[in-house]
């Protein structure tokens, strides 16, 4: 299994505190294996296997038809003498699954971890139900140090096995297939596409047209670090024979962001500090499924690929990341959390000094003093331009910021 620190750091730090620990993520991107590194801990610590309960609901085992058969089968395992820590992957697959887990968060000697790959999870009822008893740890697909940790640098160098994270992406489940042969890759990320397609968004949402959805979903991976309405991806495809409706568009992204395969990033007035509700950017959760859907076009714009890269990157920092527009300017991203603010831009090359000297030019209009950095995949050395620090993005990604 390949080590997830940061995010087992989090689940560490909240063990016995009176929180149900939920676990959200695009399907295959390491619940589990983060719950098995966790339990792993928790035995290494002292707890004994009985103490244990784990039940992953897409299991045919575990056949429950209602909220009060999956409690039922956890409460007959439990003594009142004893303290438990119930794992329940994919707890949305239970009808009103929410009562359960709250009937078991309040017996004082059980610890809860859920697992679900919809953001549905912590809507509605659940969100009432549970308001203020919850938190939310956010798994992504493996970063890039995640990634590289998995296999034996002296085989290739770290330029090269960023330009196969690139390519390939970073699903856990890759990392097998590519130590064997890549040529079983596009077979693997098929399988995680259609069940997010069929399980998480046709079947959920009702969607009839498959191929619209498909179309939609190839404009705003076609389309990441570009700013885009849904007028201009339902005019697009309708002037492309597809006839749909802003309507269709909206719901349809609504899918997508809750399944967690794309990101909506809202637009920030760096002078102004307020949020700007119009022509939003998109964010890929990973570089393979990509590929997969797009094909040879998937490489075509490395610039904007190195971008969403970086966007993940900041996500998995804990940072809330916004599109920063300075006049008539734009900042790729503005990077918050309690300490303040970040700015970044991401360019492929900035040897050219006129593409230099554009790249630092929103950066130096901010008008404030926070740090800004401009990330590169250029070899040089790290430089300083008048507070501005540029960075090679294979060094910024193995190091934190």
């Amino acid at each position: 299994m390949i080590e997830r620190p940061e995010y087992l750091e989090q689940l560490k730090r909240f063990k016995d505190k009176d929180l149900i620990k939920v676990v959200t993520g695009i399907r295959r991107c390491g619940k589990s294996t983060l719950f098995e590194l966790f339990i792993n801990y928790l035995k290494e610590n002292g707890i004994k296997e009985e103490q244990i309960i784990k039940i992953n609901l897409e299991d045919v085992d575990y056949n429950f038809e209602n909220y009060k058969e999956l409690y039922d089968y956890v409460n007959k395992q439990l003594d009142s003498k004893k303290q438990y820590y119930v794992f329940l992957d994919e707890v949305q697959n239970v009808p009103m699954f929410q009562k359960a887990v709250d009937s078991l968060y309040i017996k004082k000697n059980v610890d809860v971890y859920i697992t679900g790959s919809n953001a549905y999870l912590l809507s509605g009822e659940l969100a009432t139900l549970l308001s203020g008893r919850y938190v939310e740890i956010k798994l992504l697909p493996l970063s890039f140090k995640e990634y590289l940790s998995a296999f034996d640098t002296k085989d290739k160098s770290r330029y090269d096995y960023f330009l196969d994270y690139m390519k390939y992406g970073g699903m856990p489940g890759n990392i097998s297939i590519l130590q064997d042969s890549p040529s079983g890759l596009d077979t693997y990320l098929e399988g995680i596409f259609s069940t997010i397609v069929y399980k998480d968004i046709i079947t959920r949402n009702n969607i009839t047209d498959k191929m619209l959805l498909e179309s939609v979903l190839k404009f705003i991976f076609d389309s990441i670090g570009s700013p885009i309405s849904t007028k201009k991806i339902s005019d697009t495809l309708t002037s492309k024979g597809r006839p749909t409706s802003n309507h269709t568009v909206e719901n349809y992204i609504s899918a997508f962001i809750e399944s967690f395969i794309i990101y909506k990033t809202e637009r920030f007035d760096i002078k102004g500090k307020n949020l700007l509700a119009r022509d939003y950017k998109y964010y890929v959760v990973d570089q393979g499924l990509r590929n997969y859907l797009l094909g040879k076009k998937a490489n075509s714009d490395m610039g904007h690929i190195l971008e969403n890269i970086v966007y993940l990157e900041l996500l998995r920092r804990g940072y809330k990341v916004y599109v920063g527009k300075v006049d008539d300017l734009e900042v790729d991203f503005v990077a918050e959390n309690r300490d303040g603010l970040k700015y970044f831009q991401v360019a492929l090359t900035v040897r050219d000094d006129k593409v230099l000297e554009r790249e630092l030019r929103s950066l130096q209009k901010t008008g404030d003093h926070y740090p800004k950095y401009l990330i590169t995949y250029d070899t040089d050395m790290e430089t300083d331009y008048d507070g501005i620090t540029k960075i090679n993005i294979v060094d910024w990604l193995l190091n934190k910021d």
